[in-house]
């Protein structure tokens, strides 16, 4: 069970208080029956001064996968306070994407520390790693994968694999390339262990391997995961030569950190890395405060709306009171319709090129759920209100007002990423602001055009 394995509230007080009556020795056997991620966890839980000291409690086998999942602030604790020889034994067992992904975060001075102390070979291959865009698959690759040659046997195979698998990442999948490390195909442990010894890998590997070059964008090769249910995939350059792979554990970082700041856009926050306890309220304020200014500057449009039918309303007060409900409808639509184009397009389910069949499709969707709202809002003035002519105004508005909530919901999120903008933007906050001013002019539109008539 999931509640037996992770660490609770619990645990963590029985590790802190082990930690306190200086009961090392229980400390570390804990340790060895944890998993890494979790032993992450509670270190993040230690004051500033307390953190190097446990980490060198950890067994050595488990230490480097406990340093890959500390947060960066962490990490820079421990290294600040290890010796050159300690770091050193540190970067010896980081995988390449995880000592790449550490050193990125590090200040300057740490860096160029870090990069004296590891051997030449990999500090070329990091800095090779450091060149790639930050968003692209390139960033997120890793050197330590199992290369084989197609004129080997099975036998021969299984014999590299024992030889250099525990310095690999990934062992399930094994790639298969010429001297030119150009990629030829793909095997797996499973088809070589059914295999005869004596045949060829090139025999039993598959040919038509799917691969992403090292400049593509690292969401779209977290897709190629959600998609085929790999576990890894092979990241060739511009000549088709295998410079690395991407396993699925970074896939789905990547995919979580995605979702985490397309969330903060939809909700009119600039994306932040930190995690919310570890950020400071001058930073939250800061990305907070830019939206909210915009949006209240577009909101400002509603009350000049407002000022401008103020015939309309003093004419008729009643419509007034239900301005909010007509908005706050409209809003909600929009934002319906906009998040299931945002994940439709996050799937890969709709283009651009559906434009019109989306508006086909909410048009006719909206058009139903509008003449329902409506009927019901008509029912409810004239039951309370018995004012027909003021029922008559709100129920027109209201289909009107979700048919064009739902298309603008739709259509703004595909225009954007047309433009080449982030899709999550056009999301709930800028499109109730733009349906909100669209819903009064059509609102008061609407009951100017009746109130005319009947004078």
């Amino acid at each position: 069970m999931i509640e037996e394995i992770m660490y609770d509230e619990q645990q963590i007080e029985y590790l802190t208080d082990l930690l306190a009556n200086k009961k090392y020795a229980q400390l570390i056997y804990e340790f060895r029956h944890d998993h890494e991620v979790d032993v992450a966890r509670f270190m993040e839980t230690l004051p500033d001064d307390e953190t190097a000291f446990v980490f060198r409690m950890l067994p050595k086998e488990m230490s480097a996968e406990v340093f890959a999942h500390l947060e960066s602030e962490t990490q820079l604790r421990v290294v600040e306070a290890f010796t050159d020889e300690e770091t050193t034994n540190m970067l010896n067992q980081l995988f390449i994407d995880d000592a790449v992904d550490f050193i990125e975060e590090m200040p300057a001075n740490m860096v160029n520390r870090i990069l004296r102390l590891v051997s030449p070979a990999k500090r070329q291959l990091i800095n090779r790693y450091l060149q790639y865009p930050e968003d692209s698959a390139g960033s997120i690759m890793t050197a330590e994968y199992t290369r084989l040659k197609k004129d080997m046997t099975v036998a021969e195979a299984i014999t590299h694999l024992r030889a250099v698998g525990e310095d690999r990442e990934t062992i399930y999948t094994l790639y298969v390339t010429d001297e030119q490390r150009k990629l030829e195909g793909v095997t797996s442990v499973r088809t070589l262990l059914l295999a005869n010894d004596d045949e060829r890998i090139g025999q039993i590997m598959e040919r038509d391997v799917i691969f992403a070059t090292t400049d593509v964008d690292r969401e779209e090769v977290a897709k190629l995961f959600h998609r085929y249910d790999f576990l890894s995939i092979p990241i060739v350059d511009q000549e088709n030569r295998l410079v690395g792979i991407v396993t699925v554990d970074d896939a789905v970082d990547v995919l979580q950190d995605e979702t985490t700041e397309d969330f903060e856009k939809m909700a009119a926050i600039s994306p932040s890395e930190k995690p919310y306890l570890k950020t400071s309220f001058l930073e939250l304020g800061k990305n907070r405060i830019m939206w909210l200014l915009i949006l209240m500057g577009s909101g400002m449009l509603n009350g000049l709306i407002l000022q401008k039918n103020e015939v309309a309303w003093t004419t008729m007060p009643l419509l007034v009171s239900f301005v909010p409900m007509l908005t706050g409808t409209g809003g909600n639509v929009g934002a319906q319709s906009s998040t299931l184009m945002i994940r439709g397009m996050t799937l890969g389910e709709i283009k651009f090129s559906d434009i019109f069949k989306v508006i086909i499709k909410e048009s006719a969707t909206s058009l139903i759920i509008g003449v329902v709202l409506a009927a019901l809002s008509f029912l409810r003035i004239i039951i309370f209100n018995k004012d027909i002519v003021a029922a008559s105004i709100l129920a027109l508005a209201m289909i009107f007002t979700v048919v064009m909530a739902a298309i603008i919901g739709g259509v703004l999120p595909l225009v954007a990423k047309k433009l080449k903008i982030d899709p999550a933007l056009m999301a709930a906050p800028l499109i109730t602001t733009i349906v909100d001013a669209t819903a009064l002019v059509i609102y008061f539109g609407i009951a100017t055009g009746i109130m005319s008539l009947i004078n």
